[in-house]
């Protein structure tokens, strides 16, 4: 255990080396804040010495290397009105990537259903990571970090700080490698609801035009059974018939997921192209009521063929009733990501544009982890990320698993900090660690920021990009606060002025995106009235 002498000394290296190590502390704050407890945890720091400083709010170029580290527990802060455990305190915030959306998109569409969505399936990460941001791009292959905040009028003393992390653009036409992509299709008897099974296959005609002559596709498709209706198969002069299989797909008797996905990664393995990127994308309502129907038990059949050969399993959601929680996991441990396709233009978006130009991976088991300065920062709190958390001490273990990144990314952590009185030094430096995809050579990339440079108040001085990731954020807060084990967040608004905020904020940057945000928000607060 270090004594307080040494944790200063520790925490002052860390701040002049401008990297952020790892914690060895008895575990992270995103340890302590997931949905296993009774509500999110705020982390307590005690206010240890510091001495030096960080730079401006920006993007510092990426670093490969690791190092050890130190940061002890402390005791409680005084309490302010926050009921939360009290966990012995750190300064480190740790967790995988994430670059879901799927459960914003089922928000929406339980909303313009007239129904408000499952608290449970509300994770505010992936509202945050649904809309565009204003963040650097990084010159190579890469991330690019940014870190800035505004603070919030009248919250004694709170800020949203946000972390940025972006990857570059998608490699364009020959520039790319080639893509092997396996196609599971649910054709179970739920997928015969308008905008389930005639929305998959019009999404996957589009994008059998869309892709390259010199990638492969394949397709299974699964009700109680599975069957391989096209094994792997080169574009070039067999467009024709991957849409009359596409076509061909009808829906049938009951859900087995366990199947289709097994049976997608034999088709997999067996079409393994070398050097192309290999993928396993299931499209369902994830209503699993036959063979196993938990995402555990599924991952367990498929996970040698995961690991030998590489091949990331990745869900697109459909349907009015959609199993939310299997879908994520599966993604998640199949080291891939989710999307949930509602309609005609977010179906076209998915399978033309954002499949096609994510088929390259920039980055491999991906985390970040930010240093809170306890000089400057009394608490904080992650907003979302609780199925993420990492151990602060397992930030540069390369064998735990991170997220998968693909080009073009953003992904976006924000945080409630509560800054001490007066606090005008460093406040936090973010670090995000990669394993390059070819050669699993490991990447480092910061970004700082001082508490002197986050902006006034949040509704009058912060740039629109940040507003709206707060409206999001604070979105939601608000629909998981009905679950009974969700804290709000500071300075958070009732809905008819959230609404407001982004019917404003709608008009201001005339994004098509944040109109429909705007929308979601006004039909929560008529429902919650």
């Amino acid at each position: 255990m270090l004594s307080t002498r040494q944790f200063a000394r520790s925490i002052a290296a860390l701040a002049a080396g401008g990297l952020l190590l790892t914690g060895c502390s008895g575990g992270s704050a995103s340890d302590r804040s997931g949905r296993s407890g009774p509500g999110p945890a705020y982390v307590l720091p005690d206010g240890g010495s510091r001495s030096g400083g960080g730079g401006t709010a920006g993007v510092s170029a990426g670093t490969a290397g690791t190092g050890p580290g130190a940061a002890d527990g402390a005791p409680e802060g005084e309490d302010d009105g926050i009921r939360s455990p009290a966990p012995p305190a750190d300064y480190l915030s740790t967790f995988a990537l994430d670059v879901d959306t799927a459960g914003y998109g089922f928000a929406r569409r339980s909303l313009a259903d007239g129904r408000l969505p499952a608290p449970e399936t509300v994770r505010p990460e992936e509202f945050v990571n649904s809309f565009r941001q204003d963040y650097p791009r990084p010159d190579g292959n890469g991330f690019a970090v940014a870190v800035d905040g505004a603070r919030l009028a009248g919250s004694d003393g709170w800020s949203l700080v946000r972390v940025g992390l972006t990857t570059g653009p998608a490699a364009r036409g020959a520039d790319r490698r080639p893509a092997a992509l396996t196609f599971v299709v649910d054709i179970s008897g739920s997928m015969a609801e308008t905008g389930r099974l005639d929305l998959v296959r019009t999404a996957m005609g589009l994008m059998t035009d869309r892709l390259r002559s010199d990638d492969s596709v394949a397709v299974v498709a699964f009700s109680d059974q599975a069957e391989t209706r096209l094994p792997m198969t080169r574009l070039d002069g067999n467009r024709q018939r991957v849409h009359e299989v596409v076509d061909g797909l009808l829906p049938s008797r009951s859900t087995n997921v366990e199947a289709g996905v097994v049976r997608g990664y034999e088709v997999a393995v067996a079409g393994l192209r070398p050097g192309a990127t290999n993928r396993v994308v299931l499209l369902s309502d994830a209503l699993a009521n036959t063979g196993a129907t938990t995402a555990d038990a599924i991952l367990d059949r498929i996970d040698d063929a995961r690991r030998r050969h590489g091949i990331t399993l990745s869900g697109v959601g459909v349907g009015s009733d959609y199993g939310d929680a299997l879908m994520e996991r599966l993604a998640d441990h199949g080291d891939g990501h989710t999307t949930y396709i509602a309609d005609q233009e977010s179906a076209r978006r998915v399978f033309c544009e954002d499949l096609p130009a994510q088929i390259d991976l920039r980055a491999r088991d991906a985390k970040a982890q930010v240093a809170f300065d306890p000089q400057t920062v009394e608490r904080f709190r992650l907003i979302g990320y609780e199925d993420r958390k990492v151990a602060d001490e397992d930030f540069r273990d390369d064998a735990v698993d991170g997220g998968e990144v693909g080009p073009g990314h953003t992904v976006t952590a924000l945080y409630a900090v509560r800054t001490r009185p007066g606090a005008a030094g460093h406040l936090a430096t973010a670090t995000v660690r990669w394993l390059d995809p070819r050669t699993r050579a490991p990447h480092e990339a910061s970004g700082t920021v001082e508490a002197a440079a986050l902006h006034g108040d949040l509704w009058e001085r912060a740039p629109a990009r940040l507003q709206v990731t707060a409206v999001a954020a604070y979105f939601a807060s608000a629909l998981r606060e009905a679950s009974g084990g969700w804290e709000p967040l500071p300075g958070a608004l009732p809905l008819d002025a959230l609404a407001r905020r982004a019917e404003g904020l709608a008009a201001r940057t005339e994004d098509a995106d944040v109109v429909r945000l705007s929308e979601a928000v006004r039909q929560a607060a008529g429902l919650r009235r």
